[in-house]
């Protein structure tokens, strides 16, 4: 039985590159993660971060709102990869854009992305939030919130919020739950303060993961004790 039925799945840029602009292995692998979510029966729609390509903040002398826009259009690039990788492991896909560009994906509606997922296909979400000093996982949020999720997971490249770095600490506990105002009044770095918020107002719990341990995010999403549960 499944403990969350329809998820915003938030996946990093990172990810998608493995040291690469896009490392189509890596891609591929994420993609067969996905399958087995979609084979248990659960509904997904995927936010992409974009920093294996443009990272805004990191855009020196440019003006922030240019420089995020680049970054909106490298989630694109990144949807564009995962849309490939997925349709190789004969999963249905549709790319929705926050911003309107025509010629590579359909604009993003709630209603289409929820009827979509009900016929089973994978939505892809580009472009953030489509505005500017908006993170990737403000975005997963929102499009939790738009789209009646279950819950926002996060697949990280840690197994879950801790109490300090654990490449840096030895001593630092994983925790298996959290609040929302632990994680806000701690700043503990499980995702940014405007995603957290936003799940906390429209009571969306948060499952923080490791994106590398195979099986891991259908385990969270099942219910298991994986990762971190923030509600």
């Amino acid at each position: 039985m499944l403990k969350y039925k329809r998820v915003s799945l938030k996946l990093s840029g990172e990810a998608m590159g493995g040291g690469k602009t896009i490392d189509f292995a890596a891609v591929a692998a994420i993609a067969r993660e996905i399958k087995t979510l979609v084979e248990a029966g659960v509904e997904v729609g995927v936010t992409i971060g974009a920093g294996n390509i443009w990272r805004g903040r990191s855009g020196g002398s440019m003006d922030r709102n240019r420089a995020d826009q680049m970054g909106m259009l490298a989630t694109t690039i990144n949807c564009m990869a995962m849309e490939a990788a997925l349709k190789e492991e004969g999963v249905e896909t549709l790319v929705l854009s926050t911003l309107h560009m025509p010629s590579f994906c359909d604009d993003f509606s709630a209603e289409k992305a929820i009827d979509a997922m009900r016929q089973g296909k994978v939505c892809l979400f580009a472009c953030g939030t489509g505005r500017p000093f908006f993170s990737t996982d403000t975005a997963a949020a929102l499009k939790a919130a738009e789209i009646y999720a279950d819950a926002l997971v996060l697949a990280k490249n840690v197994d879950g919020v801790y109490s300090a770095d654990p490449n840096k600490d030895p001593n630092a506990v994983r925790y298996s739950h959290l609040t929302y105002q632990q994680v806000i009044e701690q700043n503990l770095q499980a995702t940014d303060l405007t995603a957290i918020t936003l799940c906390k107002e429209q009571k969306i719990p948060v499952v923080v993961c490791a994106l590398k341990d195979e099986g891991a995010i259908l385990r969270a999403i099942n219910g298991q004790d994986v990762g971190t549960v923030i509600d």
